[in-house]
């Protein structure tokens, strides 16, 4: 048997995860940063997104059919329902499509275009 066998000793290998802990502990709030920039990211892509497919409801409906269907629906679910077709891969609930903690909504009246309202954690968001 040979007696001069290299290993690492305890105290080495508690200095080794000592310094993987640090470096944890300093990259943890750029790693929060980053999900919550992506997160709000993702929430103004997908509020582009309902307003091109508003557009393309106009389009497709001509104005005064537009209108008045969209007149016709009392919810935003309701008024999602009609948008859906026209977003990509789009869930079949306004809730399930917008990243959590985050919310638009849908005007009563489609007569003039305007973005819809983007809310998220941190309130009102403009984009």
């Amino acid at each position: 048997m040979n007696k001069n066998r290299s290993a690492f000793s305890l105290v080495e290998v508690l200095a080794a995860v000592a310094i993987i802990g640090v470096i944890t502990f300093l990259a943890l709030p750029n790693i929060i940063t980053v999900k919550q920039d992506s997160e709000t990211n993702l929430a103004i892509a997908r509020a582009e997104a309902v307003n091109v497919a508003m557009v393309n409801f106009i389009q497709s409906y001509g104005r005064t059919n537009a209108t008045n269907t969209w007149a016709g629906q009392t919810s935003d679910q309701a008024r999602y329902s009609l948008l859906a077709s026209y977003l990509a891969f789009a869930p079949a609930a306004l809730t399930d499509y917008m990243p959590n903690g985050y919310g638009i909504t849908l005007p009563t009246s489609i007569t003039t275009i305007a973005k819809i309202p983007l809310s998220g954690p941190a309130g009102t968001i403009n984009y």
